[in-house]
């Protein structure tokens, strides 16, 4: 027995359940934007739903029956048209991001959070990092401005001893 080019993940399912699981998940995924899943679950969702995008995004009939094949709603497939191609305009890929989470509490399963990159915000880890980051830059600039404002009063003598005061 050998697994030579085979690609995709069984998941432990025949071939009509395992599709049926995917098209579900990519429902779910464009109506509420993040799901959160088995991590062998959202690495094959994930392909998919970028194959989804690019083929819809050539804004053909061909495209919007493409999308309306593989989601199961009529809300799915008008939300990914209105709302979320829009958004992934500038994209060229990378329409999604898989976050590992911890492991599910009963069985041991890895967990992730597979979610749309709507925007160019990073994850809430590389978040806090770059708020900190941009807290110091502004206080930073703000410092030659007064500094700036301190020495022109000074000419005067009567700014000189509120100088003097400080």
């Amino acid at each position: 027995m050998h697994r030579h080019s085979y690609t995709g993940r069984k998941l432990s399912r025949d071939a009509g359940p395992r599709k049926a699981l995917i098209r579900g998940q990519l429902t779910s995924l464009t109506l509420h934007e993040a799901i959160t899943t088995t991590l062998p679950k959202a690495r094959e969702v994930a392909p998919s739903f970028e194959r989804l995008v690019t083929y819809a995004k050539k804004d053909t009939l061909a495209g919007a029956r493409a999308l309306r094949r593989e989601l199961l709603t009529e809300n799915a497939s008008q939300k990914m048209l209105q709302e979320l191609l829009p958004a992934f305009e500038g994209r060229q890929g990378g329409y999604t991001r898989i976050i590992k989470l911890e492991n599910r509490r009963g069985d041991n399963a890895p967990m992730a959070r597979l979610e749309l990159v709507l925007n160019d915000v990073k994850p809430a880890v590389v978040t806090a990092k770059t708020t900190a980051a941009k807290a110091k830059a502004p206080a930073s600039a703000e410092k030659p401005a007064k500094v700036a404002a301190a020495k022109t009063p000074a000419k005067t003598a009567a700014s000189t001893t509120e100088v003097s005061n400080d």
